[in-house]
This record gives C-alpha cells, sequence and structure tokens, in this order.
C-alpha cells in the first residue's frame, strides 16, 4: 500500500540528501541561489522512496509489540510475502511530471504495470512484474511515478531422470 498523505518537509529531504551524500544546496539551504531559481527546495530524485516511511502497513517497519522478521536480538520469524516467496527486486523507476517540492503533501495510488517472461540460463522461467505507484499532489496534478520491476522465480526444470 502507498502512502495516503506523504508530507515533504525541509528537513526531511536535508536529512535524505545526507545520507546519500548529496551537497547540492538546493536540497539543504532555502536562501540557497539554487532553491531561489526554482522558487522552492527541492527534493534528491530518489526521494518518493521516502513514503515508504509514512506507510502504516509497511512489513519493512517494526511494529511496538509485534514479532519482526529484521535484524533483532532474536532469529525472528519468517515473514509471509517477503523475500522467502522468491521474489527479487531487480529494478526502480522514476517518472517525474515535475520536481519533488518542500511543502508538497503527496498520496500515491497503486497499480500494476506490465508483466513478462523470459528464461534463465539454468532453464527456469523468470517472471517480471512491475508494480507502479502514482503520486499525486494535493491539487491530483502527477508529480512522479515510482515503478518497481520485481523477479519472480519458476520452479526448477526436472531433469529428465525424475
Amino acid at each position: 500500500m502507498p502512502a495516503e498523505r506523504f508530507p515533504v518537509e525541509e528537513s526531511h529531504v536535508m536529512m535524505f540528501a545526507r545520507a546519500l551524500g548529496d551537497q547540492n544546496p538546493a536540497y539543504r539551504d532555502s536562501d540557497s541561489p539554487e532553491v531561489q531559481s526554482m522558487g522552492a527546495m527541492v527534493a534528491p530524485l530518489t526521494f518518493a522512496m521516502a513514503a515508504s516511511q509514512f506507510d502504516p502497513d509497511n512489513p519493512l517497519i517494526p511494529q511496538a509489540g509485534e514479532a519482526w522478521f529484521g535484524s533483532g536480538k532474536g532469529p525472528g520469524f519468517k515473514r509471509e510475502g517477503g523475500a522467502s516467496t522468491g521474489m527479487l527486486h531487480a529494478e526502480q523507476k522514476f517518472h517525474y511530471h515535475r520536481p519533488v517540492r518542500v511543502g508538497d503533501v503527496l498520496s500515491g495510488t497503486q497499480r500494476d504495470g506490465e508483466e513478462w517472461t523470459k528464461e534463465s540460463r539454468s532453464g527456469n522461467t523468470l517472471t517480471f512484474r512491475e508494480f507502479c505507484i502514482d503520486y499525486h499532489d494535493e491539487n491530483s496534478d502527477p508529480v512522479v511515478t515510482v515503478t518497481m520491476v520485481g523477479v519472480f522465480t519458476g520452479e526448477p526444470p526436472k531433469n529428465e531422470d525424475g
């Protein structure tokens, strides 16, 4: 599920850019000439991924009092629908309709994209599937479309001996 409400805040953009090691003043200084020329602070190109922090159902975020599959003191548990399902995250794409700006409040709508198959070198069927999230601003204008490509591995082919 995408975040229903994703506020783009100045400090969040600055911390995201710092985590990337990006020193562009457009991401950290609202008085910089870069920001003044654009009219507002903008977010780094991959910033839309931060929307997952605003999704209360995100399985990658630990919930108080609930077992979690993440790295803890104990072994945790095997999560249904997670990495053990044979899906690999293969690609991430961002299609911008306009820059993400500080002050935007975005909302996301999830939809299925394309699906295709290929045969692996070992003869397994690989199914590629796109998962798309369209983010819109408060006026319902499109801002960015995020597409994640997942690869699902098929059953290994049976050999002729059984």
